[in-house]
């Protein structure tokens, strides 16, 4: 054992590993769903199934009930049909694989040795957390390699691959709108008056601002990341109509949960579930969103890896429905961020305690109200106010301590 930890570092052992182990939950969770009343695959992985059989008997996936995914993703999925049950689990599991290997590509392009780059992409490779949940049957795992597919052809200045995956990756679903500013603001020219060191009227300044939007490099992401978008919405409207769009994109914005999660706006939806004006009570839970969106962009987008850390760690936080899952969505960006993070064992541990108190604390009563029949709502909202304070001080903690590198000399966009 010692010894196959010694070889952990070397990525033609890590990855391989993390492969089999996955494979192995795999054969586990079969061996499981088979024997036991608790079941291991995830209920999503059934959802998505049914979807692949109705699009398989030529009808529309929207057909089975609570599948709120692009058509897409059940696509994919018609092998689960035609070959084996497992076929989806595969699938992620390997993009599991795949984005762990794109963690250490980017990584290396941003200037870390070989050696720590593969320190820091076994964060996800040998993390229980996405080995769990892409073994289940759950989709994120896609969305995951698109996000650092995305990253990866950003840092390597393949803004047409970078446009594509990123299309693809908002069509999948809806939060990574919210690289769009970061991505802008890394994409514009530079102002002309800053170049010169000039300074500049205040009139000026603002014309030269929204002039610096008109940069080819911005013009050519926008043009092929919305017409990837475009194209898929409109040929999937073509197909499955209203249900498409409603399921897919508007279902998610007016969306209240009012089951108990650990958003802190759950407890406030759930007493306001019935009332009439309880929809714009959600819409308006956008705002607190929207305006640390727009801060964390403005002031870290020169580093984009970074700013999109920030900003699914936000969304996710500042959530009106927040599950273990939306976890996964910042946690494939951490080891982009923890090699430039000045802190030390004791201080990063000491972080990562925090955060699973705070999600054991929301924990306790939630199975009190779920499985014992009390009625803990009032605490779990207490614990999910709590957990918000745990992760404003875990993401505070991370901006200051951050250091990033000085940008090497950049390749030139293909």
């Amino acid at each position: 054992m010692e010894k196959l930890l010694s070889q952990l570092p070397h990525k033609h052992v890590l990855f391989p590993a993390s492969l089999l182990l996955r494979l192995a939950l795999v054969a586990y969770g079969d061996y499981q769903d088979r024997t036991m009343v608790v079941k291991y695959t995830d209920i999503d992985y059934h959802v998505f199934t049914d979807a692949a059989r109705f699009i398989t008997q030529g009808e529309s996936p929207y057909n089975r009930s609570t599948y709120r995914y692009t058509p897409l993703l059940a696509w994919l999925l018609t092998p689960n049909i035609y070959l084996c049950m497992v076929f989806g689990k595969i699938l992620f599991i390997l993009c599991d694989v795949l984005s762990g290997l794109l963690i250490y590509r980017t990584l290396c392009l941003r200037g870390l040795d070989r050696k720590t780059a593969t320190y820091a992409c076994s964060l996800w490779l040998l993390n229980p957390l996405p080995m769990g949940v892409s073994s289940r049957g759950n989709a994120e795992s896609i969305l995951a390699a698109l996000v650092l597919g995305t990253l990866l052809c950003m840092e390597a200045r393949r803004l047409v691959c970078a446009a594509v995956l990123y299309g693809l990756a908002v069509h999948m679903k809806i939060y990574p709108i919210t690289y769009a500013l970061p991505i802008a603001l890394s994409l514009r020219a530079p102002e002309a008056g800053a170049a010169e060191g000039k300074p500049a009227r205040t009139w000026k300044r603002r014309v030269a601002f929204v002039a610096s939007f008109l940069s080819r490099e911005l013009i050519l992401f926008g043009v092929v990341a919305g017409g990837v978008f475009s194209a898929l919405t409109a040929t999937f409207y073509y197909m499955y109509g209203w249900p498409f769009l409603h399921e897919t994109y508007f279902y998610h914005l007016t969306r209240r949960d009012i089951r108990h999660n650990f958003s802190p706006y759950f407890y406030m939806l759930y007493l306001t579930a019935d009332s009439r004006g309880s929809q714009w009570l959600g819409l308006a839970a956008f705002l607190p969103q929207l305006i640390l969106l727009l801060v964390a962009s403005w002031s870290f987008h020169r580093d984009l890896a970074f700013a999109c850390f920030l900003n699914t760690a936000i969304f996710v936080s500042f959530n009106k429905v927040c599950t273990s899952q939306y976890f996964l969505w910042y946690l494939c960006l951490l080891p982009l961020v923890i090699p430039h993070l000045a802190l030390s064992v004791k201080q990063g541990l000491g972080l990562l305690l925090l955060w699973f108190a705070g999600q054991a604390l929301w924990l306790a009563p939630a199975y009190f109200l779920e499985f014992e029949g009390y009625n803990t709502f009032v605490v779990i909202w207490l614990a999910g106010l709590l957990f918000l304070i745990v992760n404003c001080f875990i993401l505070i903690q991370i901006i200051t301590h951050y250091k990033a590198k000085p940008p090497s000399q950049r390749p030139k966009v293909q």
